[in-house]
């Protein structure tokens, strides 16, 4: 392929793109940069695969900290499992870029993106989102593309495109729009509280520039002379399509409007309505087009019995504006929440029901040691808010191997945990790191949105000073022709033969976060902007229901949490505090039993579970860091005796000696006749020499100052 490169400009900064110069074995490969962030995408497809009936597309993202002119840590010393957010990149280049290729392709197709270069100002993700679908025209593989896809920050009053990743951190909005030129197929975002206005404004914004970028791209197809490829979809069988909807229809209308009965009875009642249609095909003439059919293809049955399901169940919504379950299209399944449902060894527990969906959230608080440190390519190298999303088998009523999280449990933890973020008290109010897991324990749709409900009640369980509680909701979409339907609460039949998984999560003052899915090739600014608007009353009936079971959050946090105290050094003393190979840090947690963090800016964090404890190693570090000028009295204990004087502790750790002339107005013959070890008495720093040591006396103390004194040290 020729080599080309091409720029083009968004928003004031351009976007370069390399082709025909990298990976030239690839199927398709382009280098996307912005300023000094280039991302690498290949698309390579392979021959298909016999006996699978779903689309086997793979997309990875990868990073190489050389990126950064950084080496791995590490015994091996090269990058390993990718990290989380690398995880969520793959995520976000995936779920735009599934719609567009037809769903009858059988050929193996991977994309690769991999980052090569990276600065602090522009993040990889959507040049690696785009570049997805560059490589995938330049490939030639079927794709009802191009998809483009940008970032939108809000500074100010002023949206922004691809915002800096400071930027980003000092706005109110972190939104990707991804778009096709059906619209718009994907959104992703984190907001601060913003209104639903706001953020159908931003996303109309941003899919303003994702037209241009996806015009740029034809453009370079063009100039390439490549080729857009259509591939004839395989025919369906009409013979069976017809017999199935002849035989099966009326009763499987009837199984989709019995209103009253669980998930697992109108599933088994609809096996049971396939299993009879198989026996009747069985006992077909041998040579029937029908019988020949499945005979030939044991997942024909299947695959067609599950597409007349679909269309049954979407014409009852399109046609009759009734759901599966006899919902209203705007009505929201019955919900039920509690707290404290375990031992108070648990911080604090959420639990969650809406309809089938169950998930129970655990709240725990640690300190600042727990924090989690990120490595990998992004500016920020430590997370204080964690949120875990556990979906085991028997949530479905299923069985298969435990095995550590997938990417689906790493994308639903993410989401929640972006929606509540905007909520949590600010560092150096409440210093805890927090950690909170959600344990889907049934599952019927929406389980990230209830997560997010879960966990609120937990936080609040919890004792944490949130500033308000959050819920969500999933709204889904049946869309025919010009025909379109939004659901509220979607469950999981709906979504899984539904359009459209949009989740909206926010307080009642505005909105916190956002995830929209697709699996058709776009939707128009009105029907998201609908959506969204549809999701608020949902969202604030639930928040209701969960008020109703806990309003705010509680005043303490739990007795076996641990108790935080926080205090500053100059951080040309952290060094004093650690000790000679952390001896005296050592020396204080033996001691008192409190763990000790300190940071590089001098912020020491105290933690323990007995707040005796921990206000013992403050004044413990007091002491050391304490700096005693001359005049200062204290209350101390005398800790030596020698023959010319004593050594008195006038702070944990900081000692200072009484020379035997300062132990009284007169002449003192032995130093034991005036004080002993243990003895507590009052001193005055007299002089701090040159060599920093401390000389006390007792003499020449004001009244007013030995009370002062007594009272700081608590002595009557």
């Amino acid at each position: 392929m020729q080599e080309i490169d091409k720029s083009i400009s968004i928003d004031g900064r351009d976007i370069q793109l390399k082709v025909g110069l990298f990976a030239p074995q690839a199927g398709g490969s382009v280098l996307v940069s912005s300023g000094d962030t280039a991302v690498l995408v290949s698309a390579t497809r392979s021959s298909g695969r016999d006996g699978i009936d779903f689309l086997p597309l793979l997309v990875d993202y990868e990073e190489r900290l050389y990126a950064k002119g950084r080496i791995p840590g590490g015994f091996l010393r090269r990058e390993g499992r990718p990290p989380e957010r690398a995880t969520l990149t793959s995520r976000l280049i995936d779920r735009p870029m599934r719609p567009l290729f037809p769903q009858w392709i059988r050929d193996d197709i991977q994309i690769v993106a991999t980052t090569l270069s990276m600065d602090e100002d522009v993040p990889p993700d959507v040049l690696a989102a785009t570049g997805a679908s560059i490589a995938v025209l330049l490939a030639e593989i079927p794709f009802y593309g191009p998809m483009a896809a940008v970032r939108v920050g809000l500074v100010g009053d002023d949206f922004i495109i691809n915002p800096t990743y400071q930027e980003i951190e000092d706005g109110d909005l972190d939104l990707i729009v991804a778009g096709s030129p059906d619209g718009v197929i994907m959104v992703e975002a984190g907001a601060n509280k913003l209104p639903e206005a706001d953020i159908i404004e931003a996303i109309d914004f941003g899919y303003e520039v994702v037209r241009d970028l996806i015009q740029a791209q034809l453009d370079l197809v063009e100039e390439l002379g490549l080729t857009r490829p259509t591939e004839p979809e395989p025919e369906k069988n009409e013979a069976l399509e017809t017999f199935l909807s002849d035989k099966a229809s009326d009763s499987m209308k009837e199984v989709l409007k019995q209103f009253e009965q669980t998930k697992a009875e109108r599933d088994d009642k609809l096996d049971a309505i396939k299993a009879k249609i198989s026996e009747e095909i069985q006992g077909l003439a041998e040579d029937d087009a029908v019988r020949v059919t499945v005979d030939g293809n044991k997942k024909a049955l299947g695959k067609s019995f599950k597409s007349l399901t679909k269309q049954l169940m979407r014409s009852q919504i399109l046609e009759e504006g009734v759901r599966v379950d006899g919902r209203k299209l705007d009505e929201v399944r019955e919900i039920t929440c509690r707290t404290g449902v375990l031992p108070n060894r648990v911080h604090g527990t959420g639990l969650f029901r809406r309809g089938l969906t169950q998930v129970l959230s655990i709240a725990t608080l640690g300190t600042p040691g727990d924090a989690q440190m990120m490595d990998d390519l992004h500016p920020n190298d430590d997370k204080k808010y964690l949120h875990h999303y556990n979906f085991p088998p028997y949530s479905v009523g299923e069985t298969r191997p435990m095995r550590s999280p997938g990417r689906r449990e790493i994308g639903h933890g993410a989401l929640a945990e972006r929606a509540l973020i905007p909520v949590l008290p600010p560092q150096e109010d409440f210093p805890y790191v927090i950690r909170v897991v959600s344990e889907v324990l049934s599952s019927n749709g929406s389980t990230s949105m209830g997560s997010v409900c879960g966990s609120t009640l937990s936080l609040m369980d919890a004792g944490v000073p949130i500033s308000q509680p959050v819920s969500g909701a999933a709204m889904g979409l049946i869309r025919e022709g010009e025909e379109v339907r939004i659901l509220t609460d979607i469950q999981g039949i709906e979504d899984f033969l539904g359009d459209m998984d949009f989740k909206v999560a926010g307080t009642d003052s505005g909105i916190t976060a956002l995830q929209m899915d697709m699996k058709i090739t776009g939707l128009p600014m009105e029907v998201i902007s609908e959506a969204i608007n549809k999701a608020r009353p949902a969202r604030l009936h639930i928040l209701e229901k969960m008020l109703e079971t806990i309003d705010k959050p509680r005043s303490e946090v739990s007795p076996y949490a641990p108790r935080l105290l926080t205090m500053q050094i100059n951080p040309d003393q952290i060094g004093m505090v650690i000790g000679p190979g952390g001896k005296q840090i050592k020396a204080i947690t033996e001691a008192t039993t409190a763990k000790v963090d300190i940071q590089d800016d001098g912020t020491v964090t105290i933690s323990a579970i007995d707040s005796d404890k921990a206000k013992q190693a403050m004044k413990m570090i007091e002491g050391i860091t304490h700096v005693p000028e001359s005049g200062n009295v204290y209350m101390g204990k005398v800790t030596r005796v020698i023959p010319i004087g004593a050594f008195v502790e006038i702070m944990p750790g900081k000692e200072g000696m009484i020379h035997i002339s300062q132990l009284a107005d007169y002449r003192v013959n032995k130093v034991e006749d005036e004080v002993n070890v243990d003895d507590e008495v009052l001193v005055k720093v007299r002089e701090i020499d040159n060599r920093g040591r401390v000389n006390l006396t007792r003499l020449g103390i004001h009244p007013d100052e030995a009370e002062k004194a007594k009272a700081a040290a608590g002595v009557e």
